[in-house]
């Protein structure tokens, strides 16, 4: 996920386009991170505002929200941050507090104004409950599916057959609930499918970044620091993102290759950022690779508008990057694993590398840095995919159209009741 910075107010965001339908409460539950630096929510919150709907967001409260207060139509229900803690009981103990607010808070957002649809941001798959208590209330459930469970475990943790039960039990009991799912690609849906989502029940809503936000973005030639190339990787390091294995290729090409003419820059913060940094100066990489860790979403888009090619080393399956997306949306060639939803986004757009060959990562990055004709082609197949089809300008009706079909049948049989409350008050736990 590409690191963010605090939002605009999501009240000045591009509004979607114009389509039927009758304005509902829609109550947003957020995992463990804030509402205002997902970079999902960050699309979705100002689709629905501006198509009218009153939206209620139960997140941990952070700083990055406070352009988000006294919006119309927007309230926030905000609980502390839980600690973090790196491993497993971290993890269970991070989640199961997230849990606790979010079932203490949901119930009170509806006491304050009938909830229509609730929608819950999911890994982890742990919110059923609280979907099961809002339904017998009225509300319909929608389920907005970034990642699987059982594969996020396992590219962190390594196999269980055990937790990978039960995640899939988790996973089971989540579909069984859902009125509506909505997910980021078909890989996704198949496999949600098998955990008994109907077909007819699943909606495909791409990531793709706001076209806005990439035209205002200017280059700046000197983030070159003089080298005639200019490759970027963005996102969160974490590990399952195999950031290392890109450092990696980076040695090759720059030691072996002995390409000295390009600068790389990997842009974000996480779990791994330190360990990254110690592999950069362990492999006499200081020269041609800067990590500066956290930067705004406006110094993310200046360097993705200056840079020649962006680059990805996840070996997710199941993930369609959002970074690719977004330099697919600058008009940047892909170099990535050969993986079936990466390599089906970039199809045309980009060249794909045998999974985990690192070695062959650098000689096609290489071969590519020398046939800038060839990377125009790819890159301006990509961008062209963006604006027409991947883009959240084109993506967001598809949202839309699935939180109306989620709320029609609440919204035929309730009388809304007034509001309880002042509706853009922050409310804090």
């Amino acid at each position: 996920m590409t690191q963010q910075d605090a939002p605009e107010a999501p009240g000045t965001a591009v509004d979607p386009p114009d389509r039927p339908g009758v304005a509902a409460h829609v109550l947003l539950v957020v995992e463990n991170i804030p509402a205002a630096v997902d970079q999902r929510l960050r699309k979705q919150v100002p689709a629905l505002l501006a198509a009218g709907h009153h939206v209620t967001v139960v997140t941990r409260r952070d700083p990055a929200q406070d352009p988000w207060r006294g919006v119309p139509g927007l309230t926030l229900l905000e609980h502390p941050a839980p600690p973090e803690s790196p491993g497993v009981l971290g993890y269970l103990q991070e989640y199961g507090l997230a849990f606790g607010w979010a079932a203490v808070l949901a119930p009170r957002a509806h006491r304050r104004r009938p909830v229509d649809v609730v929608q819950f941001c999911q890994p982890p798959d742990v919110y059923f409950p609280i979907a099961w208590l809002l339904r017998a209330l009225g509300a319909r459930v929608v389920v907005d599916q970034r990642d699987l469970m059982p594969e996020l475990f396992a590219a962190r943790y390594g196999t269980s057959p055990a937790m990978e039960r039960v995640l899939r039990w988790l996973e089971r009991r989540t579909q069984a609930v859902a009125t509506v799912t909505i997910t980021v690609n078909h890989h996704l849906r198949r496999r949600l499918e098998t955990a008994g989502a109907p077909a007819e029940r699943i909606a495909v809503v791409r990531n793709g970044p706001r076209l806005a936000l990439v035209e205002a973005a200017r280059p700046d030639p000197a983030l070159r620091s003089g080298a005639a190339a200019l490759c970027c990787w963005a996102g969160k390091m974490g590990r399952q993102d195999r950031v290392d294995l890109l450092v990696d290729a980076i040695a090759v090409l720059v030691h072996d290759h002995r390409r000295r003419d390009v600068r790389f820059v990997l842009l974000g913060d996480g779990e791994c950022l330190d360990e990254l940094r110690a592999q950069v100066v362990a492999r006499g990489l200081e020269a041609w690779v800067a990590l500066p860790g956290w930067l705004s979403e406006d110094e993310l888009f200046t360097h993705l508008a200056t840079a020649d090619v962006g680059l990805d080393t996840s070996l997710q399956v199941e993930v369609s990057p959002v970074k690719v997306m977004e330099y697919m949306a600058f008009g940047l060639p892909v170099v990535a694993f050969d993986l079936p939803e990466t390599t089906a986004l970039t199809a045309g757009a980009g060249v794909a590398v045998p999974a985990g060959d690192v070695r062959r990562f650098a000689a096609e990055l290489d071969a590519l840095l020398d046939d800038p004709a060839r990377a125009r082609r790819l890159g301006a197949e990509g961008r062209r995919r963006v604006v027409d089809e991947l883009c959240w300008e084109r993506q967001a009706a598809v949202y839309l159209e699935a939180i109306d079909r989620a709320a029609a049948p609440t919204r035929r049989r309730r009388r809304r009741a007034p509001d309880r409350g002042v509706r853009t008050r922050r409310e804090r736990a």
